[in-house]
């Protein structure tokens, strides 16, 4: 389990990577009435957590983005309920007690050259701490130069804490 801090900590993994990330889950549905429902009751009957749910809507189609705070069981749950999905990892960094963190953020991995797809706002663990996920093309470069920069950057152990 990891403590999010990063300092000596080993994040090897058995999916071969040696830096944190948080999957998160693309589910493709129908675009149709119930169909979030139907997918977010799957987690109903289990102690899995949706951390973070965000919907892409399109004409015909919606993608449903979830963290999950137990990733290897709610994949279990969307295989399961037949719901066709993909993986992606994630890098959540927590956010700095600041008027404008955001920004911060930003400028550094721009610096860095990172190329950020899309991001959104979460909350970690059972403290609730701010942190802010983000799809970028250069996974580790990203966390090595958010972690140079004293950000802290949580792994999936911390979204079950």
């Amino acid at each position: 389990m990891s403590t999010g801090e990063g300092a000596g900590v080993d994040y090897a993994t058995a999916r071969g990577r040696d830096w944190p990330s948080v999957r998160q889950f693309n589910v493709f549905l129908e675009n149709r009435v119930g169909g979030l429902l139907s997918v977010v009751r799957r987690f109903e009957a289990t102690d899995v957590r949706i951390v973070s749910l965000i919907v892409n809507d399109l004409s015909d189609c919606a993608i449903i983005r979830l963290v999950l705070s137990d990733p290897e069981r709610g994949l279990e749950v969307l295989e399961q309920a037949k719901l066709p999905c993909t993986e992606s990892d994630l890098l959540v960094v927590q956010l700095p007690e600041s008027s404008h963190p955001l920004p911060q953020i930003c400028k550094t991995l721009l610096a860095a050259e990172i190329n950020i797809d899309y991001a959104y706002q979460l909350l970690v663990g059972s403290q609730a701490r701010p942190a802010l996920a983000l799809r970028v093309d250069d996974l580790e470069t990203a966390v090595s130069t958010l972690r140079g920069h004293g950000y802290t950057i949580f792994a999936e152990g911390d979204l079950s804490q």
